[in-house]
């Protein structure tokens, strides 16, 4: 099994992503720090919350960790997220009866990453990098320990938040200048590879044919998330973004990769917040970064449905 920490800003794809490492078997959730994002921090880790308790996995701990980027002004993506970060179509949100930790998230990550062995905990951050850039500089003994950083942000062809930088990137771009620039390995699953992880109208029915709460929750999550991608993107079908790092964990087959060096912009007047990655050569031997870039969607999704149909104690 493979041990995270996954640090993230529920997010429709963010409680994806929590329902994949719920389900899946090859997946140790040693817990979920939470980030301001595309939300609040109080939002956002209430909709942690949330996903855990309709997962029925209320025994995972929730560290809140930072509310806003390290100098930059707060900016959440609302018309993608909702008024709560997680709005969802046609169902009603259970209150959740998951304590919130009193530890700090940066703390939490820096305690797990000491406390087992080197080599066996990996970073999963799926919001904005603040958490992970505190945490490497506040005790810089994790980056050897860490086993890998697995992230969704950036695109080295795609933008979002602007014409070349993705949202987690570029509200907090010195927090991934930090992340990209230490020395662990650094596996960056951005657009070019998460546009591709769509939920179409066929991969929504197979959710609800599960006729389950959790299947039930997951078109509710997909509902709401198509209108804003159209309205907002020009998308027909909502891509899920944050669960290909799971997937990429549980069967790097399904996400391939490419290793390239990764530079984080942070002064260019229009490009602040790219991740300029060098495809002009094979990359060095002791280059510690790559970048996704082919998805399998129809094995991405089994593993999906496969995870929710788990914890619904149903199968596809």
């Amino acid at each position: 099994m493979t041990k995270i920490i996954l640090d993230c800003d529920p997010g429709h794809d963010d409680a994806v992503a929590l329902l994949l490492a719920l389900g899946n078997p090859g997946i140790d959730l040693l817990g979920v720090t939470t980030v301001g994002g595309n939300q609040t921090l109080d939002k956002v880790t209430r909709n942690a919350q949330v996903v855990l308790e309709l997962a029925g996995h209320t025994e995972v701990p929730v560290y809140p960790g930072c509310n806003r980027p390290l100098v930059r002004d707060v900016e959440v993506a609302a018309d993608i997220h909702g008024s709560t970060g997680m709005d969802v179509r046609g169902i009603e949100l259970p209150e959740p009866s998951v304590e919130v930790q009193d530890s700090h998230a940066v703390d939490f990550i820096i305690d797990t990453v000491m406390s087992n062995e080197p080599g066996t905990v990996t970073l999963v951050p799926t919001g904005p990098l603040t958490n992970i850039a505190l945490a490497a500089r506040k005790e810089p003994r994790i980056v050897e320990r860490v086993r890998e950083v697995v992230l969704m942000g950036g695109g080295y062809h795609q933008g979002n938040w602007s014409a070349v930088a993705e949202f987690n990137i570029k509200v907090d771009p010195e927090a991934a200048h930090i992340v990209f620039g230490e020395a662990w390995p650094v596996t960056m699953v951005g657009l070019d590879l998460t546009h591709q992880a769509l939920a179409t109208a066929e991969v929504e029915e197979r959710f609800r044919a599960m006729g389950t709460p959790l299947g039930d929750f997951v078109v509710g999550l997909f509902g709401f998330f198509r209108e804003a991608y159209r309205e907002n993107q020009g998308f027909d079908d909502p891509p899920v973004h944050d669960p290909c790092t799971i997937a990429y964990l549980i069967d790097p087959a399904i996400v391939r990769t490419v290793k390239a060096p990764v530079q984080v912009e942070l002064s260019g007047a229009l490009t602040t917040g790219m991740t300029v990655t060098d495809f002009r050569a094979p990359a060095s031997d002791d280059c510690h970064t790559q970048v996704a870039t082919t998805l399998d969607h129809a094995a991405f999704w089994d593993l999906v449905v496969d995870a929710v149909g788990a914890l619904s104690g149903c199968e596809d």
